[in-house]
């Protein structure tokens, strides 16, 4: 048995069944298989009141507008004088399929699992008497959560709206801003259970191809049975999964989505996830943010500059200080030494266990205030930063250099624009005040190029993931490293993409 359960063994066979119903094309058949669901609806209708020229209608409440379902299909078939004129329920059905009724997509179907997922996706299904093809006319309720501000990345000089869970709504949110018919929007089906539509979205002509198909591949490779969640897309797509960093750059922003697609990156959206997802993801893709190409050269040069200074911070501050008190006491001012040392004397543990359980503290707060409503969790937060961490220092159970320095290294960790990342960032942290604390600056040392080397290792898509610090088998990365050109002179897109066309302005 290890850390991840019980001792592997090889898993049950996954079988795909196709087609997944075998059932006979009929109202009869397709009802059976929703036979029980309480939201399935079956009507019997009969065109110009005559019993003869009968035709089954299916549908699942919720799915369908009511106010649509009536006038784009029953007042039609009721009302419509061409259909009532029609010579037999051939030329009445040739006749809906082709205007007679008033649904804007109308498709004949010729298997059960068409009608049957058509069904699902807020279709209304029209069974004809010996007819092998079913109409099936959408008149989804299209219902969804309306277009709201970023929550997760604010922006002063941005735009105000952001991705919500339908897809078609996210894709028309990045046509309105990129409306180059170069756009391509390459649909494809994911989850046996869930049949959840992924899009894929690129810049024909920019992207480069392989990129595109490298992505087209590893979306059409994951055979799960519901894509619900974003793990189910993200642990799915990248070659290495046994790393706490992450390998995809997310984003709720469609502005900074389409800002992707114009650099030459492959985005990916989901149905019922608020959020796209762009490719490859880099170690600057994290350090990004929409503001920066919004303010000017200098001020987000000195922005990124301080984000990449805070990572360091978060990352070794705790670990130095617990080197220096335990071993190099010579590196710290004399008066801050001594300060050390009075508020350490009536301290009962060691430095080490003082700064690991400052930083698990820490974590425990952060994991509370997450977790519990908004109004509850800012008052958790508060109580215990402020009220429980004094207490703890007046009862001298810490030392108050160690909360300081733990707050520092805490406080530093939120300047990284995505959370994933800085979630690696805590746990690395841990580490490195571990090493730090056992063998000193050498520990720390041994640290730091442990994490180098591993991040030395992992690619996403071909490209080196400590880009723009990788060299990318010799391609610069002119305009695009920590401190960026004024916008006018990047007249390329990064390098590493290998972009067909690398000029991005006269």
């Amino acid at each position: 048995m290890g850390i991840f359960g019980t001792k592997k063994e090889t898993p049950p066979p996954h079988p795909r069944r196709e087609p997944r119903y075998h059932v006979p094309l009929t109202a009869d058949g397709v009802a059976g298989v929703f036979e029980g669901c309480a939201d399935f609806n079956r009507r019997t209708l009969y065109l110009n009141n005559d019993p003869a020229r009968q035709v089954e209608m299916l549908f699942i409440a919720g799915q369908v507008r009511n106010e649509r379902a009536c006038d784009y299909v029953l007042r039609p078939l009721t009302q419509n004088q061409a259909l009532r004129e029609a010579a037999d329920m051939d030329a009445a059905f040739d006749l809906m399929l082709k205007g007679g009724l008033y649904s804007l997509v109308v498709q004949s179907r010729e298997t059960a699992d068409q009608v049957i997922f058509d069904l699902i996706d807020g279709s209304v299904a029209l069974f004809f008497p010996g007819k092998e093809q079913v109409l099936t006319l959408s008149a989804g309720t299209e219902e969804k959560r309306s277009v709201s501000d970023p929550e997760n990345e604010p922006d002063v000089k941005g735009a105000r709206d952001s991705f919500v869970e339908s897809l078609r709504t996210n894709t028309s949110l990045v046509r309105r801003r990129f409306r180059a018919p170069e756009l391509r929007v390459h649909e494809q089906i994911v989850g046996r259970q869930s049949v959840t539509p992924v899009d894929v979205l690129y810049v024909e002509g920019i992207a480069d191809p392989d990129l595109a198909r490298q992505v087209k591949a590893k979306v059409g490779q994951i055979d799960i049975d519901a894509l619900l969640m974003t793990g189910n897309l993200e642990q799915y797509v990248t070659d290495e999964s046994r790393t706490a960093f992450p390998l995809t750059a997310y984003t709720e922003r469609p502005d900074r989505f389409c800002a992707g697609l114009a650099e030459g990156r492959v985005g990916v959206i989901v149905d019922g996830i608020p959020m796209g997802w762009l490719f490859p993801a880099t170690l600057d893709s994290f350090f990004r943010t929409g503001q920066d190409r919004s303010t000017s050269w200098a001020v987000a040069g000195a922005l990124s500059v301080l984000r990449y200074v805070c990572m360091l911070i978060t990352l070794f501050l705790p670990g130095l200080y617990a080197a220096a008190v335990l071993f190099y006491p010579q590196l710290i001012p004399v008066k801050l030494a001594l300060s050390i040392i009075a508020a350490k004397a009536s301290v009962p543990f060691s430095t080490l266990t003082e700064v690991l359980v400052m930083l698990l503290a820490f974590e425990v707060l952060q994991e509370a205030g997450l977790r519990l409503p908004s109004s509850i969790g800012q008052t958790v937060s508060i109580l215990g930063g402020l009220v429980v961490g004094s207490a703890a220092v007046e009862a001298k159970l810490v030392s108050p250099a160690v909360l300081v320095v733990v707050a520092i290294a805490g406080i530093a960790g939120y300047t990284a624009p995505s959370q994933d990342f800085a979630g690696a960032l805590r746990l690395w942290r841990f580490g490195l005040t571990l090493a730090g604390g056992l063998l000193g600056l050498k520990g720390l040392a041994l640290g730091g190029l442990a994490l180098v080397y591993r991040l030395a290792k992992l690619e996403t898509f071909g490209v080196a993931y400590l880009t723009p610090f990788a060299s990318n088998a010799g391609r610069q990365k002119e305009g695009h490293t920590v401190l960026r050109e004024p916008l006018p002179e990047v007249k390329t897109r990064p390098d590493y993409l290998n972009t067909d066309n690398r000029r991005n302005q006269g």
